[in-house]
């Protein structure tokens, strides 16, 4: 009975190590993944800017 009360709680000492360290992979993936956004909407303002820009400059050139 005892070693069985052991095992059991050896398997449950495990759980709760795989599920702190779950979250905590969780936790660091979603920071990750809200750095990626803020990256993304950084990169496309500046896509839409340049993009502007060079329409801008090619409104400007003279017909051929």
């Amino acid at each position: 009975m005892d070693t069985e009360l052991s095992d059991l709680e050896n398997r449950l000492e495990q759980l709760i190590g795989l599920y702190t360290s779950g979250k905590s992979e969780v936790r660091s993936l979603r920071e990750r993944v809200a750095a990626l956004e803020a990256d993304n909407r950084r990169l496309a303002e500046k896509l839409t800017f340049a993009t502007e820009k060079l329409e801008s400059l090619l409104d400007r050139l003279p017909e051929a």
